[in-house]
């Protein structure tokens, strides 16, 4: 979808020819003058970051007449003319702003992709099998300096939690395979979990899932299989005593081999001694609104297949690529016909509703010397294009256009692993916090230097926006940089002035300032609206 915004003033919708919304039909959703002409609350510290995350979603999920509809409460010259969009030139320039977007020939291009970089689909896992890992506030620091916006835990460790309060930083707290059988037993025992690892710290930590176990079914615990799903039960009965721990999905992980078959993705399916438990866990996926959680890794793929071909299509380089004899979908990546063959057997079982979720995936930088493959370039080929390729919103040949949420393995190297030495080197970073390679995740680098990244979007670079200008003095706020500045280190960038997208440059306005008064306007309308429509 792309969005114009001439700067004679006029907005033009150039929407796909699948969206039938006609001009008099928007006519119809310009409201009469003073409906709401004051926002809700001023925007001050984090809620501008609510909001702000608020519009992504709001852009994910294309509810784009909703967000016109706004547009049209929050500048008061907003009105359709001639089958356009009307606004004067200073409000023009806020929704620049705002937005961010690339301004060519007088007009300000938005695209989907301007705002790839700041969604919210890149995450990674928090290992700690290691005695040698910084403080939980260094490593919430290291985070909050990169792209990444969720973070994994394989239990429930009450100091990193708590250092990741205020950060914005959604987690996933997980509940140890031993403990899946006294939750699935007792629903006290999953009331007391929940009390003890969610309650105290779901108000200012955002929790986001609890997982239940790792890779449970292919544990050869059978008993563990089948407690599975009570105790998903019952933590989600749990779960909904707090409002506000009401939101918190409750999933499972599993590994690659629950499927039975995986190559062509359109065969995938799920083994068949798992297919009953996973119906059932699919059914409660479905409706609680929680995803389900796979591990693929590309890495293992080549492991068992170390042909050049076969490494150039795990790390998303040039290749002839693959096609579905199935399908007739082609494939340009491992990683995208691993996650389609999760799509087809999901599908195949009767639930195209329920999302995925990538909880782990990564590549080693350093292995024994028979492990092919485990190396420092291939590692950063494989993170860095992995990366590259989620910010496209390219997505899979099966589910186009939209990324996959993706956990990363793994922040730090755990030196304590058992195994080949590949265990202890999944890391991105050392313990002192400097990268084993550069993946392109910090916030200062806009997109990955890995070799043969997936093309991104073709705005061209202005070298001008690299340079940050000084923040008028005392001007901070709780968010990570000073309100009134724009420079590298964050997401969305003003193109008011005439520079060209780039993706990891983003400017905040002052509280009290046109834009800032002027968003708390645009999202008091939207939070109002999406109100009204679930009335």
């Amino acid at each position: 979808m792309l969005f114009i915004l001439k700067f004679n003033t006029n907005w033009e919708n150039d929407r796909g020819s699948d969206d039938k919304t006609s001009v008099k039909e928007l006519e119809k959703l310009s409201p009469k003058k003073g409906v709401i002409n004051q926002p809700v609350e001023d925007i001050l510290q984090k809620g501008l970051a609510v909001h702000l995350h608020l519009l992504l979603l709001l852009m994910e999920k294309r509810h784009l007449l909703l967000l016109i509809f706004a547009l049209f409460h929050t500048f008061p010259s907003a009105h359709v003319a001639k089958g356009k969009v009307v606004l004067n030139f200073v409000e023009a320039e806020s929704i620049a702003e705002i937005f961010g977007g690339e301004r060519q020939k007088g007009r300000i291009y938005f695209t989907d992709k301007s705002f790839a970089v700041s969604q919210s689909f890149i995450g990674v896992n928090y290992g700690q099998v290691a005695d040698n890992l910084p403080p939980p506030s260094v490593t919430a620091a290291l985070l909050q300096s990169t792209t990444i916006s969720k973070l994994r835990l394989y239990g429930v460790d009450p100091a990193v939690i708590q250092s990741f309060a205020g950060t914005n930083i959604s987690l996933v707290i997980g509940v140890a395979n031993a403990d899946v059988a006294s939750l699935a037993s007792d629903p006290a025992a999953a009331a007391s979990w929940v009390s003890a690892n969610v309650f105290p710290y779901v108000g200012a930590s955002s929790i986001s899932i609890v997982s239940v176990g790792n890779e449970a079914l292919d544990s050869g615990d059978s008993s563990l299989a089948s407690n599975l799903l009570p105790a998903m039960q019952n933590l989600l009965y749990a779960l909904s005593a707090s409002t506000a721990a009401s939101a918190v999905k409750v999933s499972t992980v599993h590994s690659m081999t629950v499927l039975s078959q995986s190559d062509p993705p359109s065969s995938g399916a799920f083994r068949p001694e798992f297919v009953d438990t996973l119906k059932g866990i699919l059914s409660f996926l479905r409706d609680s609104g929680a995803p389900f959680m796979i591990n693929p890794y590309p890495y293992f793929a080549y492991a068992s297949d170390p042909r050049p071909e076969t490494l150039a299509f795990c790390l998303f380089q040039s290749n002839p690529g693959r096609v579905d004899g199935g399908s007739k979908l082609a494939y340009t990546n491992m990683f995208d016909a691993q996650v389609d063959a999760v799509r087809s057997a999901i599908n195949a079982l009767g639930f195209p509703e329920v999302e995925i979720v990538v909880a782990e995936t990564g590549w080693p930088y350093k292995g024994d010397p028979d492990e092919v493959g485990a190396s420092v370039d291939n590692a950063k080929a494989f993170v860095g294009n992995l990366v590259a390729h989620l910010r496209s919103l390219t997505g899979t040949p099966l589910m186009p256009g939209r990324s996959v949420d993706t956990y990363l393995f793994s922040l730090y190297d755990e030196g304590l692993k058992p195994g080949p030495t590949s265990e202890r080197s999944f890391g991105l970073y050392r313990a002192d916090q400097t990268m084993n390679y550069d993946a392109g995740l910090a916030k200062s680098v806009s997109t990955s230097n890995a070799a043969a990244s997936p093309p991104q979007s073709n705005a061209t670079s202005d070298p001008t926006l690299q340079s940050p200008t000084a923040p008028p003095v005392g001007m901070t706020t709780g968010l990570t940089q000073p309100v009134g500045w724009c420079g590298p280190g964050a997401t969305l960038q003003s193109a008011a002035e005439g520079g060209s997208l780039q993706p990891a440059v983003q400017c905040f306005s002052a509280v009290g300032s046109r834009v800032a008064i002027r968003l708390g306007h645009l999202f008091s309308c939207v939070a109002l609206t999406l109100l009204m429509l679930t009335q």
